[in-house]
């Protein structure tokens, strides 16, 4: 049986004696009271500074909690935030595989398209940044429901709905569809959503490795996909590219 992690024994420890406290508190207050190295209490509120549980006056050096855990029911990140971390690397991927981009974020059982990026030609496009997507018919949405199984299971109970012959409409089609996800870090929808679309899509993480968007391609399924219509390796690699670079800003500097 494996056994207890005493860091994170140790973390909620701090977390609570920053709760209870009426003011701020040093890292020597802390330490003490804990009976910790000052060397591991300031390691550890370093930690919990850097993803948002405590906060450090500047002025004082004393911690109080932070406001981020406040959020712990949601991922911490509003749709403008996470369409900010977006922006560069977004274009950067349109021009990259000469498609549209969208990223999006599940939002009361659906995916939000937070972010639309025009696939860099002359044809007529329109904006669909606001838009909400179904979640298991399209690659976003797979995404996304591959790491919230909560959702996804709230997915399957509400129904599945089809849209295309192509679209997953059981638990048992989207659990194999999910586990696959998961394994290879993507996902690819062909015709799901649309007849004549496909879309790939990877993952966008924060603190910890918490999935909090998806960021993803869609076009014609003989540009995406190749004649057993799988999808292009050179395309997975550029979604996978810019999902990691925006992961790593999203996670900021390393304290």
């Amino acid at each position: 049986m494996p056994g207890l992690i005493q860091s994170i024994e140790r973390c909620s420890a701090v977390l609570r004696l920053l709760a209870a406290a009426p003011g701020r508190l040093r890292v020597k207050e802390i330490a003490d009271a804990l009976d910790l190295p000052k060397s591991t209490a300031q390691s550890i509120l370093r930690t919990l500074t850097h993803i948002g549980f405590a906060e450090q006056d500047p002025r004082t050096a004393r911690y109080r909690p932070g406001r981020a855990l406040l959020d712990l029911g949601s991922t911490g990140l509003d749709a403008n935030e996470l369409r900010a971390y977006t922006l560069n690397w977004a274009d950067t991927l349109a021009s990259r595989s000469r498609e549209e981009v969208h990223v999006g974020a599940l939002r009361d059982g659906g995916v939000l398209v937070v972010h639309h990026v025009f696939r860099p030609d002359d044809s007529a496009q329109s904006m669909q940044t606001g838009q909400v997507l179904p979640p298991h018919a399209t690659a976003l949405g797979q995404v996304l429901l591959a790491y919230r199984m909560a959702a996804a299971e709230d997915a399957v109970a509400g129904g599945l709905e089809a849209y295309t012959r192509a679209t997953v409409t059981t638990g048992q089609a989207l659990a194999r569809t999910l586990t696959a996800t998961r394994a290879q870090g993507w996902a690819s929808s062909v015709e799901q959503w649309r007849a004549g679309r496909a879309g790939i899509a990877a993952p966008l993480r924060t603190f910890g490795g918490l999935v909090v968007g998806a960021i993803g391609i869609s076009g014609p399924v003989e540009r995406l996909c190749d004649t057993r219509r799988q999808a292009r390796p050179a395309l997975v690699e550029h979604v996978v590219a810019a999902a990691r670079a925006i992961s790593r800003d999203l996670c900021g500097p390393q304290p």
